[in-house]
């Protein structure tokens, strides 16, 4: 690569959502913070404050990457485990999970921590299902996350902003 070549992010959006005085707070995370997980989390921690916070981001319209900081703790899931051998944010996903490298040719498979949004009504048996819907983009994806956790209208809003 020369010096001239700008890398672009493959991150598409990414935003973090937590409680406050009662009501989700959805706001737009800077891009190339995205493209760091540890960047992230760090920035999700100062958010934690009822419940945590979390993190939901689209990758070049091919996967999704959910990151929930409550605490000390940290759950971390990549919607398809195989994007992790073409998009870096996704391999540093898996890396900070333990999770070995994939081949290009495996199956897609769901990584990390299905039952990452449960205590809030969001099941385990329902993020696998919604990730193994290949019919369905990130972003609607993502959506439905959104809404089921309470704050769709939110994130319809955030979407409508960052796409002008």
């Amino acid at each position: 690569m020369s010096t001239n070549e700008v890398l672009e992010s493959p991150v598409d959006f990414a935003f973090a959502a937590w409680h406050e005085d009662g009501r989700w707070v959805v706001n737009p995370l800077p891009l190339d913070l995205a493209d760091d997980i540890d960047a992230l989390i760090k920035e999700l921690q100062h958010e934690a404050q009822n419940g945590g916070a979390i993190c939901l981001m689209s990758i070049n319209d091919e996967c999704f990457i959910a990151i929930r900081v409550l605490g000390e703790d940290v759950r971390i899931l990549v919607s398809d485990v195989v994007m992790a051998t073409e998009w870096p944010i996704a391999a540093e996903a898996l890396d900070r999970l333990g999770f070995p490298m994939p081949d290009a040719d495996d199956d897609d498979q769901l990584a990390g921590d299905a039952g990452i949004f449960s205590d809030l009504g969001f099941s385990a048996m329902e993020m696998a299902a919604l990730c193994d819907d290949m019919e369905l983009f990130p972003d609607e994806q993502l959506e439905a996350i959104a809404h089921r956790l309470g704050f769709g209208t939110e994130f319809e809003n955030f979407l409508d902003f960052s796409s002008r």
